[in-house]
């Protein structure tokens, strides 16, 4: 009876809220330990001077500009599953939704890649110093630095169906769902090209080398590569609606659905800002000389220069829950 009763009476018990108690410490532990917003979840090693980084809705993808190579990531753990060797100097890089198209800065092409495998679908001319490349649904758009034009091609044969003029060092391009937005460097200015035929729509100032340019679905951001801030200009008519600081030499922007991101390859960092007025919400350490950043919808990516990386960052989740209380 004695043994009975040590076992059913208040030995036993304590025991029992005892490891109750444990699991619950432990469950408290592991929700705390959940990585938050602006963790990096991993670093990759990618090929020479990583640039842009591309999400095609399943993997990432980074050109590569000294290496002469795009690689192939799997966005969820990424594991590289492919480098593949394009034209010289590859610098941007955009998705029609069946295939890659990648801009070769120093070879004056651009290339046409199928990401099932890596295989090279065409090359095509593409003027003096191709830049930034985008897709409009229907064909693709490139900026050439050097020549103040952009080009449209057509992505069934690559055919050129159009080049257009814009400001004087165009680089990064954009579309907003009906036109094109391109950021002209050293015209301190954004070109508003219709996509139907490219006509020019505006020319609007913003800030000094702009660089980077996004679209929240409603404005357009540029990141102001010599002025340490980016603009907010409303797209319907390129009314200038803030300008608002970052970090030194802020060089890639996006849009991730609800908020805007900022790579500053001379702070070492990425910041996350509010949509309506601009306001810093984050500040968060990369590698060295952080440029191309995307969101795979729920993570950042982000190419550092400098470290031949790219990082895989926490970005915003509206249903994390950092701690339970």
């Amino acid at each position: 009876m004695k043994i009975l009763s040590t076992i059913l009476g208040i030995p036993y018990l304590a025991f029992v809220l005892s490891g109750i108690f444990s699991s619950s410490m432990r469950l408290e532990a592991t929700e705390t330990s959940l990585s938050k917003e602006g963790d990096i979840l991993g670093t990759f090693d990618v090929g020479k001077n990583p640039v842009r980084v591309l999400f095609d809705g399943t993997h990432i993808w980074v050109a590569n500009i000294s290496s002469n190579t795009v690689t192939k990531l799997r966005a969820s753990d990424g594991a590289t599953l492919g480098t593949f060797t394009v034209s010289s100097g590859p610098l941007d890089m955009a998705f029609d939704g069946t295939n890659i198209w990648i801009t070769n800065s120093s070879g004056g092409k651009i290339t046409k890649l199928r990401p099932s495998d890596g295989a090279i679908l065409g090359t095509f001319d593409a003027g003096n110093f191709p830049f930034a490349i985008a897709f409009d649904g229907t064909d693709i758009w490139v900026t050439n630095q050097s020549g103040g034009v952009v080009m449209k091609f057509r992505t069934s044969d690559g055919t050129k169906l159009g080049t257009f003029d814009v400001g004087t060092s165009a680089r990064d391009i954009i579309f907003d769902g009906k036109n094109i937005w391109v950021a002209n460097a050293s015209s301190n200015d954004v070109t508003k090209l219709r996509a139907s035929d490219g006509a020019t729509l505006g020319t609007f100032r913003v800030d000094f080398g702009p660089r980077g340019i996004a679209f929240d679905g409603e404005n357009i951001w540029t990141a102001n590569f010599n002025s340490a801030n980016v603009t907010k200009l409303r797209a319907s008519d390129g009314a200038k609606l803030g300008t608002y600081h970052v970090g030194d030499n802020p060089r890639g922007i996006i849009f991730d659905g609800k908020y805007i991101w900022v790579t500053n390859s001379s702070s070492n960092t990425v910041m996350k800002l509010r949509v309506s007025d601009g306001a810093i919400l984050g500040t968060f350490n990369t590698g060295t000389s952080p440029i191309g950043i995307t969101s795979d919808g729920n993570n950042l990516w982000v190419a550092n220069y400098l470290s031949n990386t790219v990082m895989k960052m926490k970005g915003n989740d509206p249903n994390f829950i950092i701690e339970r209380k």
